[in-house]
Parts: structure tokens; sequence; C-alpha cells
């Protein structure tokens, strides 16, 4: 399955020209963070799949749902099965393009405050986002980081009565990403 996100992360960027150099990364991070008065809710994803292409800006995700992690084995259910509904819609994924990739200097080590805009999906339902972040450049490799938040409505993610108090309407999304030079 892995390997399957890869080669189409890969096949993504490859239109974008031969030329460009590209950056991907397996073992991303997703953390989110739901916060009520009730309970505090985290999870924890290091499976993330990303590839930025820097000449286009073209920044792409996938996210298997499954490989959410929880430290209560109930909540993990409870997000796959009645949240997520992970088997109908087993990924997450975001595709678009850092607005300012001219901005960030890939051959110099250095701090780049950036814009990506793009296309999030969510258990099918595709909304455009635009959210800042960081691209940090040191010794070849590039870091990405950003914090945003989600609107479970947006996703169509409903909340039963019984656990209304337990659980924000909106979810604190950390991205965390080391990526590396593809060789060719």
């Amino acid at each position: 399955m892995k390997r399957i996100a890869v080669v189409l992360l890969l096949s993504t960027l490859a239109i974008t020209g031969v030329q460009a150099q590209k950056y991907i990364t397996k073992n991303g991070h997703i953390r989110f963070f739901s916060s009520t008065p009730v309970e505090d809710i985290e999870a924890h994803n290091r499976q993330v799949n990303s590839a930025l292409d820097q000449q286009s800006g073209e920044f792409v995700f996938r996210v298997l749902i499954k490989s959410f992690q929880f430290e209560k084995a109930l909540m993990q259910e409870h997000f796959n099965e009645n949240y997520m509904e992970s088997d109908k819609f087993p990924n997450a994924t975001f595709s678009g393009t850092v607005t300012n990739i001219k901005d960030v200097d890939f051959a110099k080590n250095g701090s780049y405050p950036v814009t990506v805009e793009g296309d999030l999906t969510i258990r099918g339902i595709t909304k455009k986002i635009s959210e800042s972040g960081v691209l940090e450049v040191k010794d070849g490799k590039v870091s990405g980081k950003s914090t945003f938040n989600v609107l479970l409505a947006d996703y169509g993610i409903k909340v039963p009565a019984a656990v209304a108090n337990n659980i924000a309407r909106s979810i604190q999304i950390d991205v965390d990403v080391l990526l590396s030079k593809l060789e060719k």
C-alpha cells in the first residue's frame, strides 16, 4: 500500500517537468488535536506520504486514515468506524501548490514562510484551503510545518449528541514533514 501511494505521488509530480528537483517522504507526521472542557483527544500518524516539486511548488500529501494512533484503543475504533468511516474512505489527500515557491532558496539553509493552496479531501469531500506554513532548508533537506484547523461539518463528520461535548467542532491539524531529494 505504501509503495502504491508513493508511486501515485511521484507520478502526480512527474507531469510538472523532468528537470525539476523533487523532495519526498514516506514518514511525515500529522497530529490532530481536539480540546473541550470535558476531554482532550489527540492522535498521531507517522506514515504520511508527501512530495514537493521545487520548480512548480506542487505539494501533495496522502494519509492512510487507519494509521492514526490514539492513546485509547476505543477512541481509535470510534474514529475509524463512526467518524471517518476508514473502510469506505481509507485516505485523506491534499493536492496543491506553494504559491510563493520562488521565495524559497533551496540552495541556502534558511527558514521561509510560505502559503499553500489547494484541495483537501477527507471522507470523499474536497474543499479548497489556503494555509500558511514554513519550509526550512537545511543541508539538502526540506522540512515543512503548518498548523491549521478543520471544521468537522465541512467534511460531513457528524458527532452524536451523546458525545457532543467531548469533541471539538474545529480540529487542530499539525503537519511536520522532512523531505529528502529524490535521487534520479
